[in-house]
């Protein structure tokens, strides 16, 4: 019996390894099933939204300000009217990047899909052709518990999905949206 604990305890670590480190994959595939059923509940699984809303704010301010320019930043009026276009931005956050703000996005996309005649089988009234964000994304660990996925859009930038392990499940926590200038 003894002879046996050893190698099972070995196997079952190696298992758990090959879990954890196909975990950014497993991912990936439930957020992509996720949104094509439209199901935000199971989304929520994926997706750590209060790190993922406090990742978007800092970076949608990072960006408003750096294009804002330093002319803007050092006047009064530039000071006030960054402050309130930070705080309408970090509004739209909150409630966008919520389960039921992601529902309803989800929602009006399918709308948008059918109005537009993008739908799975070509016929008006048919299901919509469902989001797929991360599809052809090239993934990269960055460290045991940083993981990226990396999408080229049409227009020649990029998206990266942040997915960062907590204990034993990975989930994503940033969305680094293209900048829109050359600097980066």
């Amino acid at each position: 019996m003894k002879k046996w604990l050893l190698p099972a305890f070995a196997a079952l670590l190696v298992l758990l390894a090959a879990y954890v480190a196909a975990g950014p994959w497993l991912a990936i595939h439930g957020i992509g099933k996720a949104i094509e059923q439209r199901d935000a509940a199971r989304l929520s699984r994926y997706v750590d939204f209060p790190a993922l809303r406090v990742n978007l704010k800092a970076r949608l301010d990072d960006q408003l300000v750096r294009r804002a320019g330093s002319d803007l930043q050092s006047s009064l009026f530039g000071v006030v009217a960054l402050g309130v276009a930070g705080r309408l931005t970090g509004a739209a956050v909150d409630v966008m990047v919520t389960p039921a703000g992601i529902a309803a996005l989800l929602q009006g996309h399918g709308v948008w899909k059918r109005a537009t005649g993008d739908t799975a089988d070509g016929d008006t009234w048919g299901p919509p052709a469902p989001a797929r964000p991360l599809q052809g994304a090239r993934g990269r660990y960055e460290s045991l518990s940083r993981f990226t996925a990396t999408r080229r859009l049409d227009g020649g930038g990029e998206v990266v999905f942040v997915l960062t392990r907590q204990g034993l499940r990975w989930r994503l926590t940033d969305i680094v949206l293209p900048s829109g200038d050359a600097s980066g």
